[in-house]
């Protein structure tokens, strides 16, 4: 294992000829420490802590970005100053902090997943440290992600085991899966507001969920739901979301299921007001972010009961109705259950007529746009002027056209019956190509 000195006098420890990546690292810390070759276990980072001290022959605190202890490994008589004060501070001495900032300790930290070897500090009374970070995978090879912590291993009155840096790089690959599951796990705020939307299985107490939300339990309310179209960051947009539903209600209670964010404002003053601020979401966001956002409103609400409903039937506007910006079930009505109707058809092939393919067929061999024309056609209620207009065809053009359509699906588009029944499988194809 070589080391490379800087001019502050730290060492850099590299992997020498190992050349083993963390998770290799981490399979030997846990093969040494449970005699077992595996890569994870099922720990928190005080057992990870204690586990790291016996395999490297240290003693070990694990910290955030901040500097503050999340963990440590049990202390003996050869605990230093620094070790004592982390501990009982939960936060390292100032001044040692200082001196870690002038040797670029916490920049290299950031910026790479090397382990460092941090001299005794005599005057401060500070024994030798290794240190590493711990780092979120890098989408990119060759960067450090987004820093978790680290990893301190103090060293006793015995020098370090030999192979304790490729340990403690292990140790900080397991210790950002553990810091990652931590924070990647909703909080029982957090499952409980899902489940107020129907998000979560288990029936909600509701007496007891207004009083741990400090919201009422009674009505009238409105729910709005968001989604993100296109290229965008969700967590960000949640977060966005967040601050903009508290400043407009302090009570709202957000959440973000999948790519959608829902909203709820207890006791809404005004529906139009609701409605006003939700387009106002939209119209800042999409300006601001040049992304592409939708949202539909249930209101009003009767109580906490109906949350759930209520987001059922913001997802449904959402789910039918790509094009509205701003919209709410009354206002959608239509589309929905066209929607619906669509859905319910693409779900059974035995409703798919069959004919249409030869439509199809027909418009890729000859490139003839029937299709187009046909669909024009019936969206102008057969006005073959204003559909031949919006074609850029002459009217005599599109009147072949539509003979033809008649021809190769054997219908008569004079009789009501065939003419809906080819406006609904045309408008199904358009569905399944979206």
């Amino acid at each position: 294992m070589g080391c490379v000195r800087w001019r502050t006098g730290l060492n850099a420890c590299g992997l020498g000829r190992c050349g083993r990546s963390p998770r290799c690292c981490a399979g030997g810390l846990m093969k040494v420490a449970t005699g077992d070759d595996l890569v994870a276990m099922d720990t928190d980072l005080f057992g990870l802590a204690q586990m790291l001290a016996q395999s490297a022959g240290g003693l070990v605190s694990i910290e955030d970005p901040q500097s503050h202890v999340l963990a440590y490994s049990a202390s003996d008589q050869t605990a230093d100053h620094m070790r004592v004060q982390s501990i009982l501070g939960r936060e390292g001495p100032r001044e040692y902090l200082r001196v870690l900032r002038e040797w670029g300790v916490f920049d290299r930290l950031r910026r790479t997943d090397e382990v460092i070897d941090v001299p005794a500090h005599e005057e401060l009374r500070i024994k030798r440290r290794l240190v590493v970070g711990i780092h979120r995978p890098a989408e990119e090879a060759g960067t450090a992600g987004r820093m978790l912590g680290s990893i301190w291993l103090q060293q006793g009155d015995r020098p370090l085991k030999s192979d304790a840096a490729v340990i403690l790089r292990g140790a900080s690959a397991i210790a950002a899966r553990i810091i990652a599951r931590s924070l990647a796990a909703p909080s029982a705020e957090a499952v409980l507001v899902q489940r107020l939307f129907g998000a979560r299985p288990g029936s909600v107490d509701i007496l007891s969920a207004a009083s741990t939300l400090n919201i009422p339990t009674t009505g009238p309310a409105a729910v709005i739901g968001f989604e993100l179209t296109g290229v965008g960051d969700q967590s960000a947009f949640g977060t966005l979301l967040r601050l903009r539903a508290s400043s407009f209600r302090p009570d709202a209670v957000t959440t973000m299921l999948g790519d959608r964010a829902y909203v709820l404002f207890p006791q809404y003053q005004s529906a139009r007001a609701v409605t006003a601020w939700a387009r106002q979401v939209v119209e800042q966001l999409e300006a601001k972010r040049a992304v592409r956002l939708r949202a539909a409103i249930a209101c009003p609400v009767a109580d906490l009961v109906n949350v759930a409903p209520a987001r059922a039937e913001v997802d449904r506007v959402l789910d039918s109705n790509p094009e509205a910006g701003v919209s709410t079930l009354a206002e959608s009505r239509t589309s929905v259950l066209l929607g619906e109707i669509l859905d319910l058809v693409a779900a059974h092939p035995q409703l798919h007529d069959p004919r249409l393919q030869g439509l199809f067929d027909y418009d890729r061999k000859h490139s003839a746009n029937l299709c187009e024309s046909v669909e024009t056609y019936l969206r102008e209620h057969g006005d073959v002027r204003t559909a031949a207009t919006l074609l850029c065809v002459h009217p005599n053009t599109l009147r072949y056209r539509v003979r033809r359509v008649e021809h190769i699906l054997g219908i008569d588009l004079g009789d009501p019956g065939d003419r809906m029944l080819l406006e609904v499988q045309l408008a199904l194809s358009r569905r399944m190509r979206r």
